[in-house]
């Protein structure tokens, strides 16, 4: 990022909400190897309600208000998805299902990266693809490459939680360096 670049803040989304999610432990590392002009929040998500339309017209509850706020005011967003039956966790669709209703849904041309972890090989490739899918209905704008899908994540995260994998830890960085680029690009 150029020294005369306004700063980018970005809202991380874990899509689990497991005590030692290996997705919430990504979005931590994440949030260290952010680059120089980079700040990155991570939002809570298993406060929010079951997705009610009945609920959301009578008004959203203040867990959605304050997550809505949370996105609207970000610069691009960072999701960390785990793969759940081939597909991204209900949590996670829960979030984007009330996030993404009017007014002013707040995924609209917003630039979006997308990472995942998880025991298997293949890194939530099945669950990212289909979020990307989502993101096309939502207006987004989803950053092609790199892709970072962290397979056997049990042997890339040390028992406090911390990202030990170099090559993880370099993908996560070109990952986050080529959103401030797209960032940038998109503003």
């Amino acid at each position: 990022m150029s020294s005369d670049a306004r700063p980018i803040r970005v809202v991380g989304i874990s899509g689990s909400l497991r005590k030692g999610s290996y997705n919430t432990m990504a979005l931590k590392a994440a949030m260290e190897l952010a680059p120089e002009g980079m700040t990155i929040e991570a939002a809570e998500i298993g406060d929010l309600p079951h997705y009610n339309d009945d609920v959301r017209l009578a008004g959203y509850p203040p867990e959605v208000e304050r997550f809505r706020a949370q996105l609207a005011a970000a610069d691009a967003i960072l999701f960390v998805t785990p793969e759940y039956n081939y597909s991204i966790p209900g949590v996670l669709k829960n979030a984007i299902d009330w996030a993404s209703r009017p007014p002013s849904q707040p995924f609209d041309n917003k630039p979006v990266a997308i990472m995942g972890a998880s025991m298997g090989v293949l890194g939530t490739a099945r669950a990212q693809y289909q979020l990307r899918q989502m993101l096309v209905f939502l207006n987004a704008f989803p950053l092609n490459k790199p892709e970072v899908m962290i397979g056997a994540a049990q042997t890339k995260f040390d028992a406090s939680g911390a990202l030990t994998d170099e090559a993880t830890a370099d993908f996560i960085r070109q990952l986050l360096t080529a959103l401030a680029t797209w960032t940038e690009r998109l503003r």
